[in-house]
């Protein structure tokens, strides 16, 4: 790839990382930004991302085995979850790794969210499920996510955070704020009574945009 094409790829990458943190979607030292270069490569955020100082040269090219190109930072230590994504997801341009609020509260719970809004079915696919509770940085934790993940596009980690994957950066961060506010929505209705589900004959023209315009999930996931 030529360098200026890859420097452009590393300031995407800073971009997105730092949108999650002024979103209020990490802090200082958690969570992690990946993006695809081409089929076997990745630019992925350092370990402890001090967002605020973030520059393109201590963003991490790696390969899909794990291996780091060139000289650089340590990656991000749920790097293995990122990689389990991109190989079972050619569609996948960018991985995020988040610790919001609200999700972090259901994952502790472990509780995903029903469909509670139609947005929900077309931007991340429907109900969002939790993991099984795995250690951090394995990869158990990405066979675990993937599991979660189905055909979606979000998924919580149990007693951790959340994974989320999009056919580019402004995807992925986009799903990200969506899925946090679905979890506070969610978790605001649970205070007052028993949230009702979005009725499933009310989903279908919605999951059709899904499935046309934000679904990432491989062939084999397909409904016949």
């Amino acid at each position: 790839m030529a360098i200026d094409k890859l420097e452009q790829l590393r300031k995407t990458v800073v971009r997105g990382a730092q949108e999650i943190y002024s979103k209020g979607l990490v802090e200082d030292g958690e969570g992690n930004v990946s993006v695809r270069i081409n089929k076997n490569e990745i630019l992925v955020t350092p370990t402890s991302t001090k967002y605020n100082m973030l520059s393109p040269e201590l963003i991490v090219h790696m390969d899909l085995e794990g291996n780091i190109i060139g000289s650089g930072k340590i990656p991000s230590t749920e790097v293995k979850m990122h990689i389990a994504v991109y190989k079972d997801r050619p569609k996948v341009k960018c991985v995020i790794h988040n610790h919001s609020p609200y999700i972090s509260m259901l994952s502790v719970l472990r509780k995903g969210i029903p469909i509670i809004m139609e947005q929900q079915m077309i931007f991340l696919g429907g109900e969002i499920h939790c993991t099984e509770i795995t250690e951090a940085h394995t990869e158990e934790m990405g066979t675990s996510a993937l599991k979660a993940l189905d055909r979606n596009n979000a998924a919580i980690l149990a007693n951790h955070g959340a994974i989320i994957c999009g056919k580019s950066l402004d995807h992925a961060v986009r799903f990200s704020v969506i899925l946090e506010k679905m979890a506070k929505v969610y978790w605001g209705a649970l205070q007052i009574g028993d949230p009702l589900r979005v009725p499933n004959e009310n989903l279908e023209e919605h999951e059709k945009m899904f499935n046309s315009l934000f679904a990432c999930y491989p062939k084999r996931l397909r409904k016949t």
